[in-house]
């Protein structure tokens, strides 16, 4: 029987939708009917969670009024005596979590995270390390339809193509052969942790800044269930949705050494007013992450992810490096007799979300699940497994209406038996 990982205080529906349908009956439709659609499906979107009611309340705040240039005690605008306690509490929980001297919590989302880095210690032109965007780089590791992509020059490192792993003897020689002004470690689809070790010890050899992109696994380091890049990282940025179970926003951490330069680069060069009701509702995030409740959901984020992996594989998927360390596992069906665009397609009609990403050690494209959401819904060992039963008749060769019909009724009552908010 898991541990109970469902969120704090989740004994009330998210928000109340009276005032909203009041003023704006269509866009309420919008909203309730956005509801129902993540507690009537499975949400097996990696990057994506359930927020508790408190940092959802936190988000629909009176904060969201105030305007606040610049930083606690520093702003560039009156009446931000209050404003300043939120992000000084955001700071404070931030810095005790991850260990970490400093923290900036102003960013709005991990790519502006990335943009505030990389503004704090490059310049244009500047050669840069990265995992390739065919092996799963973000897009801020230097896709050229990104501002990294178009303002540094970029070289990509890649993985084993038979083990899908990071080829660390690799990624020295590329970095001595390219004498590269910052190193990025981090990925949107590597099922398995990072040896930031490693990484620390080449950017070191070459002279290079280390960056450490741990947008997916800093919530699985807030519970311990993963090595933490900031005892070796120069910079590491992050979310504070996925895992970590906060609102959509940005995340940075480095040394007192760079903390000027850093805070900086994201006021006044890349962004304007710090979102102070975000801020807010990243506290609370925070402060919930230190609890031993997140910790029993963090390990079980892992579990889940290591026997849905199991059981995608038993069925015939083939798993990108044998298996997982974390909440994410890339599955490939062309075993199937079925690619990613058309495997993603039958399951989102059974209820089953999730992503195409590309594949590390071929031209095509997998399927991304990840197992936070249905962790914080209190999933576990036997929901996995059933999940998985329901992925495969989902795109089995016996896939037709009456078919995805039946899946789609047996995923409704799987949720409905876990919803991720009660009334």
């Amino acid at each position: 029987m898991p541990v109970s990982t469902a969120p704090t205080a989740a004994a009330t529906a998210p928000a109340d939708f009276a005032a909203l349908r009041g003023a704006d009956p269509q866009m309420a439709e919008v909203l309730l009917a956005e509801q129902d659609r993540q507690a009537s499906s499975l949400q097996l979107i990696a990057a994506e969670n359930f927020t508790s009611p408190a940092v959802l309340a936190a988000l629909g705040s009176p904060l969201a009024n105030k305007y606040a240039e610049g930083y606690p005690g520093a702003r560039h605008h009156g009446g931000c005596e209050l404003v300043d306690v939120a992000e000084r509490i955001a700071i404070d929980r931030a810095k005790a979590l991850f260990g970490a001297e400093h923290a900036n919590v102003q960013p709005h989302s991990g790519s502006s995270a990335v943009l505030a880095a990389y503004a704090a210690l490059l310049r244009p032109g500047d050669t840069v390390l990265a995992m390739g965007l065919p092996y799963g780089g973000h897009l801020t590791h230097g896709s050229p339809a990104n501002f990294s992509g178009r303002w540094f020059d970029f070289v990509g490192y890649g993985v084993d193509p038979e083990s899908g792993l990071i080829d660390y003897d690799q990624v020295r020689v590329l970095a001595r052969s390219h004498r590269p002004k910052a190193i990025v470690c981090g990925s949107i689809a590597y099922p398995r942790h990072i040896d930031y070790a490693a990484f620390r010890d080449i950017a070191d050899d070459v002279g290079a800044y280390l960056i450490a992109d741990a947008a997916h696994p800093i919530g699985l380091v807030a519970g311990g269930a993963a090595p933490s890049p900031v005892p070796y990282a120069d910079v590491v940025c992050a979310t504070t949705h996925k895992v970590l179970r906060g609102p959509r926003g940005g995340l940075i951490l480095c040394g007192s050494e760079l903390a000027s330069r850093i805070d900086r680069a994201v006021f006044p060069f890349t962004q304007g007013g710090a979102q102070m009701h975000t801020i807010a509702a990243k506290a609370v995030a925070f402060g919930e992450a230190e609890t031993p409740a997140f910790t029993a959901y963090a390990h079980q984020v892992v579990t889940n992810a290591r026997i849905l992996a199991q059981a995608l594989a038993a069925a015939g998927c083939a798993i990108t490096t044998g298996g997982t360390d974390t909440h994410l596992i890339l599955a490939d069906t062309t075993p199937l007799g079925l690619d990613a665009h058309t495997a993603r397609g039958r399951l989102a009609a059974c209820g089953l979300v999730l992503d195409t990403c590309a594949l590390p050690h071929a031209d095509g494209r997998g399927l991304r699940l990840g197992t936070a959401a249905v962790t914080t819904q209190g999933m576990g060992d036997a929901e996995m497994v059933r999940i998985a039963g329901l992925f495969a008749d989902a795109v089995g060769e016996q896939s037709k209406e009456a078919n995805d019909s039946k899946v789609r009724e047996e995923v409704r009552e799987l949720v409905g038996r876990f919803p991720p908010y009660t009334d």
